[in-house]
């Protein structure tokens, strides 16, 4: 049996805001232990980690851009008001994702990628894999609300943390053997809870988040659940101890990934020799 015939790896990257930033962790860590990533899906953040990836840019490229982003600059991308559907427009962002995706589209990506948005008027998930990959990531991460809504193909897109938070099921519908889900929602509710009114508004969303993650990984090989408590998911700067974060849970899942590889690699030979004896 030869490589091409090795167990096909693929990266479902969850949404979270800034916790995503534990994705590059994850990636790091895969890298260093001579991994193959051969699939990957994103939604919202993972979207954007995970498209930036597949693009061509190395995981220390993105790592930098991580470290090297200012409250300023985070302002300056963000300071684009759009009143009628989200406070925000989204023009800033598309532009700060097309600076890096530059121009690419799905079918030029160095690793089969899909980004993971869901229909406002539908509910339904939808899969972004053809075409321009910039207005696609800018569809994922576009929290409701908070960012104006993409129109593709005639349908309104925003979050797919609101249908897929971690899409295991698409990635491992692209063809991937072993399925990794990286699930940042692990964390849905503050130590330090008051009965007031947005903290019972935001972790009411925050616990249906938590139960939809859990429910999309339940069918993966390896889950590297990100336990960031008392980081929000706007906190974009310092970002390094969440990029540590990822590492380490990564680390710590590596023998139950190298385990399941293992596996797979048995399955693939005893069907390889049992077609031989036929």
């Amino acid at each position: 049996m030869n490589r091409s015939n090795r167990p096909k790896i693929g990266l479902a990257l969850g949404s979270g805001g800034a916790r995503g930033l534990a994705h590059i962790g994850v990636i790091k860590v895969l890298e260093e232990n001579n991994i193959p990533i051969d699939f990957i899906a994103g939604s919202s953040i993972g979207a954007m980690i995970g498209g930036f990836y597949a693009a061509g840019l190395s995981i220390k490229e993105i790592e930098e851009i991580a470290l090297n982003t200012s409250w300023r600059q985070i302002f300056s991308v963000l300071l684009d008001p759009h009143l009628k559907h989200g406070l925000i427009s989204g023009k800033k962002v598309e532009e700060f994702i097309e600076n890096y995706v530059n121009e690419k589209k799905f079918e030029e990506s160095k690793i089969p990628f899909a980004a993971v948005a869901t229909d406002l008027k539908t509910g339904e998930i939808v899969i972004l894999d053809k075409e321009e990959m910039t207005p696609a990531i800018r569809a994922s991460i576009s929290i409701p609300l908070v960012f104006k809504p993409v129109e593709i193909a005639g349908r309104t897109l925003s979050d797919g943390g609101l249908s897929a938070p971690v899409p295991v099921e698409i990635v491992r519908n692209m063809g991937a053997d072993v399925v990794i889900a990286v699930n940042l929602e692990k964390r849905y509710c503050d130590e330090e809870w008051k009965p007031g009114w947005y903290d019972i508004a935001n972790d009411s969303l925050n616990i249906l988040r938590h139960h939809l993650a859990l429910s999309t990984t339940k069918n993966a090989d390896v889950v590297v659940e990100v336990n960031l408590r008392d980081e929000g998911w706007y906190k974009f700067v310092n970002g390094q101890s969440k990029i540590l974060a990822g590492g380490n849970e990564m680390k710590r899942m590596l023998p139950a990934l190298k385990k399941v590889i293992e596996e797979k690699n048995q399955s693939g030979w005893k069907k390889y020799f049992d077609f031989l004896k036929k």
